[in-house]
């Protein structure tokens, strides 16, 4: 059957859906950036919100930002359902759950009318904007500092309509201060260490561009809380829409799926209200920042030292790569020597047992995401998952192997071919010319040398320079996966 809302009446069975009445449901929420994450969870959360009395306003305005053709199919789809599509749940020992999502009640393009989505921004039903516009997205130095002085923002600033995610929140609230209408809330639901700080150091340093009053009053009068957002959610290929579909019996043009975890760890700082979210499962706290660290220094760093060694050593799926032994020492060494030994759990959390439940999640046959995904952008993902780990374990005098294999295995991956010459695509879009140029130069010690290292001071260390040196040469004569190896034996 096609998905579209005169359909939802005639469901196949054993579709699970939230009971209320979507034609009463109008958006509060703006998100910018509609990708997988959002659509397996906040939307989902929302849409467990939607079906509690007196929430049906607070529906999702979806606004799509990248311009580019799967971006632009994608809303295409969104918006030819009306907002609608399958989330397949997929728990590692039991059987799926299928679940049709509707809390996406509207849906606009923004490549292909800025000014109409800034207009919508400026609506006064819309108080709250949250966003994943990833890591990369953020335009910030090692230290969360906005560059206002990067040419992309540089452009941003001098259109007269602008096309970043900043340039529109600025402009919006600029519309609602000079129509007295109250700012929307900012939260971003990005993997970015503080990213409620990070967000407002970059509207700000977006807008002092433009206008210094107006930066002025968004200072005092909107609010950027924090957040830490958990699922483990995979890109979708053709073969997954065929397959997904094949097992709602729903021709979804835009299906997702993701594991059955799910959780969502939020500042509770919302001067224009909020859904009642923590009713649904979320957790609101007046410090999110121990719960963003366990998450970030263990469940991403790892997926990232898993990856960019796996992906050269043949694998390309996470469930495959983790039955290789070395793969999974290298990970529980890292989490049990590495990480926890630097961090506090915060309440609730056992940090040995989050490490297990990470391993187990990583083995979830059922999701089996894919290392090239999760390589991918490293540039931007390691500064923010893996640098506190590796400042810490060089100051303290720590063993310091695994980290310079990940960061080694980072240079060598930068070449797309695996160990036994097979090619893979590798996206970089923040790593500069310059940058590659410094990897791939034979004198290794000047890979330290790269934006995405600035900070780390790893390259002031002679006992990391002599041991990141080596393993490069070791990768580049025996392999990833020779390499490894050596690494667990000793």
């Amino acid at each position: 059957m096609k998905l579209t809302a005169e359909t939802l009446s005639d469901l196949p069975s054993g579709i699970v859906t939230e009971i209320y009445d979507r034609t009463a449901v109008r958006p509060g929420i703006a998100h910018l950036s509609v990708g997988n994450f959002h659509r397996a969870h906040q939307a989902v959360y929302t849409d467990r919100v939607l079906a509690l009395p007196g929430q049906e306003g607070w529906g999702i305005l979806g606004i799509g930002l990248v311009e580019s053709a799967s971006e632009k199919e994608k809303a295409r789809a969104l918006q030819a359902q009306s907002g609608l599509y399958t989330l397949t749940e997929c728990p590692a020992h039991s059987s799926d759950t299928i679940r049709l999502v509707q809390s996406i009640v509207e849906y606009c393009y923004a490549p292909d009318d800025r000014r109409g989505a800034i207009q919508r921004l400026a609506d006064p039903h819309i108080r709250l904007v949250t966003m994943t516009i990833t890591e990369g997205g953020y335009y910030m130095d090692e230290t969360g500092g906005f560059l206002s002085d990067h040419p992309d923002i540089v452009q941003d600033v001098a259109r007269d309509v602008p096309h970043t995610a900043f340039g529109l929140l600025v402009e919006a609230l600029n519309a609602r201060r000079k129509a007295g209408i109250a700012p929307f809330t900012i939260l971003s639901c990005d993997n970015v260490p503080h990213n409620g700080q990070v967000t407002r150091n970059a509207v700000l340093g977006w807008a002092h561009q433009r206008n210094t009053e107006l930066a002025g009053w968004i200072s005092e009068h909107v609010a950027f809380p924090s957040c830490m957002v958990d699922r483990i959610t995979p890109a979708v290929r053709a073969d997954d829409v065929t397959r997904l579909n094949a097992a709602s019996g729903i021709d979804d043009r835009a299906p997702v799926y993701s594991e059955d975890f799910i959780q969502w760890v939020v500042e509770d700082k919302f001067p224009q209200g909020r859904p009642a979210w923590e009713k649904v499962g979320v957790l609101f706290t007046q410090d999110v920042a121990p719960y963003e660290q366990v998450k970030l220094r263990m469940l991403n760093a790892s997926h990232s030292l898993l990856a960019l060694p796996a992906v050269q050593m043949g694998y390309r799926v996470v469930n495959k790569a983790m039955k290789d032994p070395h793969l999974t020492a290298l990970l529980e060494k890292f989490l049990h020597l590495d990480v926890i030994p630097l961090i506090e759990a915060p309440p609730g959390i056992t940090l040995s047992a989050y490490a297990q439940q990470l391993l187990s999640r990583f083995s979830n046959k059922a999701v089996s995401d894919q290392l090239v995904r999760i390589a991918s952008d490293s540039a931007s993902k390691l500064p923010v998952f893996v640098r506190p780990t590796a400042m810490d374990v060089v100051k303290k005098g720590e063993d310091i192997r695994r980290i310079a294999f990940l960061l080694a295995c980072f240079c060598s991956y930068i070449s797309g071919l695996d160990d036994e010459g097979q090619s893979y695509s590798v996206q970089e879009p923040r790593l500069s010319n310059e940058d590659k140029d410094l990897i791939l130069d034979n004198d290794y010690e000047k890979s330290l040398q790269i934006n995405s290292f600035s900070g780390w001071d790893l390259d002031k260390n002679n006992n990391f320079i002599k041991e990141f040196v080596q393993l490069r040469k070791d990768i580049k004569s025996k392999g990833v996966s020779k390499t490894l190896e050596k690494i667990i034996r000793n």
